[in-house]
């Protein structure tokens, strides 16, 4: 069960460009920090500073290879916002159900109305 706290900080993490880029850098498979440092304009050490956000949201961890600390994608925490998210799926697809079902009339209604009848 994911909590308010949990949701929030996975969200604030996610509320970041360069992170969404380290993340989808990520899901094609582990990288080091050089690696993930290297499409940015940013120092080493602001790089660090957006793992560590993320590995505080449980978005990524970090391994010991070596001299190397390669980053790893951690999916759970997506799929619970996921998860989150599509408790909300259920009232816009009603809302466009009944949009649909609106428009719908308005276009019978105009394709019934013969346009040489006057008004009254």
């Amino acid at each position: 069960m994911i909590t308010q706290d949990s949701l929030s900080t996975t969200l604030s993490a996610l509320s970041d460009p360069v992170r969404h880029a380290i993340l989808m850098r990520l899901a094609e498979g582990e990288a080091t920090v050089n690696e993930l440092a290297r499409p940015f304009d940013i120092s080493l050490p602001a790089i660090s500073r957006h793992l560590k956000v993320l590995e505080h949201a449980g978005l990524i961890s970090r391994g010991r290879e070596a001299q190397s600390r390669p980053c790893k994608l951690e999916t759970e925490k997506l799929r619970e916002v996921s998860d989150w998210v599509g408790q909300y799926r259920c009232f816009w697809e009603e809302n466009l159900d009944r949009l649909e079902n609106h428009l719908r009339n308005l276009q019978q209604k105009e394709t019934t109305h013969d346009p040489t009848t006057p008004d009254d």
